[in-house]
């Protein structure tokens, strides 16, 4: 299997290539040349685990490692799950959730950051290399990543964060790993600060080639990679066309499901389902792709209102022509806006815009009704999923994203009295943590950097 940009300047890549550079040289986003088909192959595929049906599923992308040593990758990734099938289940009446949080963070980032470090330290070991890995987060991907890098001898990581706009346990999961590796951020911005301070620099192509800098945010192809696997692995285990309802922020979750649909998997809709940061439901609603203010909410993780992954979808959407994709792109970075004249004529993707009153509705609500308790995030998705269950005449499937006791404040104040813990959450308590705080400046990031390995050198 070999790479291409979504801006048509990078082609022929090898997956491993491709996992080193992350965002592309060219400003764009890595995609596979072509999509595999798998619709002959679901009656085999139906019978494996979830590890197994992982190690078919990657081992289509990742062509370039020995197939033992890629499938022992992914056995050692998924050992460090708490679920014996990786990932659980709940059935609410209507609606199916699909829990992704049982990983060593609490959070879906998991599933597929604790392959990416392992891949990572393979490729490196086998080039005798080393790797600067820069990130930004909204909240869990960082400690994703840092789960699942720490330690490693032939890599740094660097991770972004807003200031005071993630949950204070998602900051000491980040801040209190003691890991002489690991370097957390703090920048006195949003998210999309963070973010595109982040692309900014790796698109320095001097700077990120002289401090050999590495992706592990969902620019990073390997990430949705990876993704793919629970819907495919949900998709078959359903074993009938199941409709998938995503909550998102910066669109890689749900686009992990739009190519596992693409690869043939027996999955029906998928249901966009955002915050008050509205910008992908304005989409798909409308055509028109229109930045507008950040609005902080009760889910700090879709605080977005540039979605990174929104490049890929596009890229498909235009017929996978690198110049109208550039045009689009140029429109919106020059105006904050852009657009395809009409709604775009995808008819198994729709989306719905949930606000923080229907999300503390929705925990309440599974509360009351199950005894069930989900993340604000997750609420976002089981709110939408409710109000569409009867419309899709499919099995829907409400993708839940972490664990509740991630957000105590935001399930406290849903239902009052109401508190979830979870041990390695409160082990966090009392540690020493460190980071350093920064402008949300270019220049301050690359100081953080050059400054660390500096240091490290002497």
């Amino acid at each position: 299997m070999k790479y291409c940009s979504t801006r048509g300047g990078v082609n022929g890549l090898s997956f491993t290539d491709s996992l080193l550079m992350g965002l592309a040289s060219d400003g764009g986003l890595l995609v596979p040349e072509t999509i595999p088909d798998v619709s002959a192959r679901l009656g085999e595929l139906r019978q494996l685990d979830f590890v197994g049906l992982a190690q078919e599923v990657i081992g289509l992308f990742a062509t370039d490692i020995n197939r033992e040593t890629l499938n022992n990758l992914i056995a050692e990734s998924f050992a460090t799950f708490d679920h014996p099938e990786v990932v659980g289940w709940q059935t609410l009446d209507a609606v199916t959730v699909l829990e992704l949080f049982h990983g060593p963070t609490l959070a879906f980032k998991d599933v597929a950051l604790q392959l990416l470090g392992r891949l990572f330290e393979h490729v490196l070991q086998e080039r005798g290399s080393h790797l600067n890995i820069l990130g930004a987060t909204s909240g869990d991907t960082g400690s994703a990543a840092i789960a699942g890098v720490r330690g490693q001898a032939n890599i740094d990581i660097f991770i972004l964060y807003p200031d005071q706009k993630v949950s204070p346990l998602q900051e000491l999961q980040m801040t209190t790993v003691p890991d002489q590796n690991v370097h957390c951020i703090a920048v006195e911005g949003s998210f999309d600060d963070c973010q595109g301070l982040m692309k900014s620099i790796f698109a320095d192509l001097e700077f990120k080639r002289s401090f050999h800098l590495g992706a592990v945010n969902s620019v990073n192809w390997a990430r949705v990679m990876a993704q793919i696997v629970y819907y495919a692995y949900a998709a078959l285990k359903l074993n009938t066309p199941t409709s998938f309802c995503v909550p998102t922020g910066n669109f890689g979750n749900v686009f992990a499901a739009f190519l596992a649909k693409k690869m043939g998997f027996p999955i029906d809709r998928l249901l966009v389902a955002t915050n008050d940061n509205d910008i992908l439901a304005r989409f798909f609603d409308s055509g028109e792709y229109a930045r507008s203010e950040v609005h902080f909410t009760l889910s700090p993780a879709m605080d977005i209102q540039i979605a990174s992954n929104f490049e890929r979808y596009l890229y498909y959407y235009l017929e996978q022509d690198p110049e109208r994709l550039k045009a689009f792109m140029s429109e919106f970075q020059s105006h904050g806006r852009a657009s395809l004249g009409a709604p775009p004529q995808d008819d198994f993707i729709s989306a719905q815009s949930v606000t923080t009153e229907q999300t503390l509705a929705a925990i309440k609500q599974a509360y009351e009704s199950y005894d069930y308790v989900l993340d604000p995030h997750s609420a976002v998705g089981y709110s939408a999923a409710m109000e569409h269950a009867q419309a899709f005449h499919s099995p829907m499937v409400c993708v839940a994203t972490a664990h509740p006791a991630k957000f105590p404040h935001a399930v406290g104040q849903a239902v009052e009295g109401l508190e979830i813990t979870h041990p390695s959450l409160e082990a966090l308590h009392g540690l020493q943590e460190r980071k350093c705080l920064i402008e949300p400046t270019i220049d301050a990031v690359k100081s953080v950097i050059v400054e660390t390995l500096k240091a490290q050198a002497e």
